[in-house]
This record gives structure tokens, C-alpha cells and sequence, in this order.
């Protein structure tokens, strides 16, 4: 007889929400999901139990999330998703802002101390091969930079303004900061101070582009 091949759960969401109840209940499920993961640990974590602090049936949950891989892997999403939309409406779509106004935006919701918070736990870097392809990230990474180039762009009072290269340099020390930071737990005065240094280094950085900086032993 046949052995039919035991298939692992989808570890990525199946549909996003559109409508607004949708919305409500998938918001529901985000909120349930970090309550359990902060309280039981990963481990303990199941699909049902999270059906269940949320108020809703197993099977409404998994209309959107088939396991909870894959309600990790949306949980992230929409964290990233969350992060640019904050960024454009404060930092790059208000036209009366200063170029440092808008820097100490982008900056500071970039490192995660402003804004509409939102949870991560060192566990979630260990768990990024089970939930996102290298594709995956690539495209997050390029909707990150791209949310940096737009901030930019709206800095029409500039003194200089920086390559393309440079802004994706600064997004990615941002970035990478900001995880090594939740790694090792920065506490969040620690935080806030690592955000201030980030801070004056783009603002440095940005008055220092287009200046070449001479090669080692040139006069």
C-alpha cells in the first residue's frame, strides 16, 4: 500500500485582509498571538490557543494563517508594513518639516523607540529560515530602502543631497543596529540613546556627501 508523504503545515499566510471586520479580526489574532508568545514561550504556542485568546473559531484563523509559522511569518509583515506606513505619514509626506525634523523621524521610528510599538523577541531571528525565503527578505529589504530614498527625496532643503548608495548604506546600519539591538536586549533608555547617536551619524553623513574623502597617503 502507498504511504502518502506526510506534508509539513503552509508556513505562509493564505490572504490578506481587505474589509474592515477582516481587518479587526486579523488585528485580533496579531494581538493574541504576541500575548501567548510573551506569556507561554514559542513552544507553547499553538494555533488553537491562539483561536482561543482571541475569541474566534480555529477555523477563521486558518482562512488566514495554516500554521503558526506562517503566523509568524504575517505577524513580521505587518510589523515591516506597519513601520513604513508610519514613516511616510511622519517623515516624508508633511510638507512644512525641516530636513532634521525629518531625519529625527525617519531615525527614531527606524530604531523602534517612536511610534506605534510593536513586539519582536530575539526567538524571531533564529526563526526566519522556517518563515521567509531569501526572496523574501530581499523584498523587505527593498521596501525599507525605498521608504529611506522617499524621506530623502522629500528634502528639498538639503545642503547636499546624498547617492542613492548612501542612503541605502544608512538604512541598512539603521537596520542592522536595530536587530542586533533586540539580540542582545537593549533596555529602552539604552535604546533611546543608541537612537540619538544614529541620529547625529546620518545627520553627519548627509552634510558630508558629495565631499570626496582622500585616499590613504594622497596629498
Amino acid at each position: 500500500m502507498a504511504v502518502t508523504p506526510h506534508r509539513a503545515p503552509k508556513a505562509k499566510p493564505l490572504k490578506r485582509p481587505t474589509q474592515a471586520r477582516a481587518k479587526f479580526t486579523v488585528q485580533a489574532i496579531f494581538d493574541a498571538f504576541v500575548r501567548i508568545w510573551q506569556r507561554d514561550g514559542w513552544a507553547r504556542l499553538t494555533t488553537r490557543a491562539v483561536a482561543l485568546e482571541a475569541g474566534i473559531a480555529v477555523g477563521t484563523l486558518y482562512e488566514y494563517f495554516p500554521s503558526k509559522t506562517a503566523l509568524q511569518s504575517g505577524y513580521v509583515r505587518y510589523c515591516i508594513e506597519t513601520l513604513v506606513q508610519e514613516v511616510d505619514a511622519l517623515a516624508a509626506q508633511p510638507e512644512a518639516l525641516s530636513w532634521h525634523e525629518r531625519i529625527h523621524r525617519l531615525v527614531h521610528l527606524a530604531c523602534g523607540v517612536y511610534g506605534k510599538p510593536s513586539w519582536y523577541h530575539p526567538d524571531m531571528l533564529a526563526l526566519e529560515p522556517e518563515v521567509a525565503e531569501p526572496k523574501h527578505q530581499r523584498r523587505a529589504n527593498e521596501e525599507l530602502a525605498g521608504m529611506w530614498q522617499r524621506v530623502f527625496d522629500a528634502c528639498t532643503d538639503l545642503p547636499r543631497r546624498p547617492s542613492a548608495d548612501t542612503v541605502r548604506a544608512l538604512h541598512l546600519a539603521v537596520w542592522g543596529g536595530r536587530r542586533y539591538a533586540m539580540l542582545v536586549g537593549l533596555a529602552p533608555e539604552q535604546m533611546q540613546q543608541w537612537a540619538g547617536e544614529m541620529e547625529r551619524l546620518v545627520c553627519a553623513a548627509v552634510l558630508s556627501a558629495g565631499v570626496d574623502a582622500q585616499a590613504p597617503g594622497e596629498q
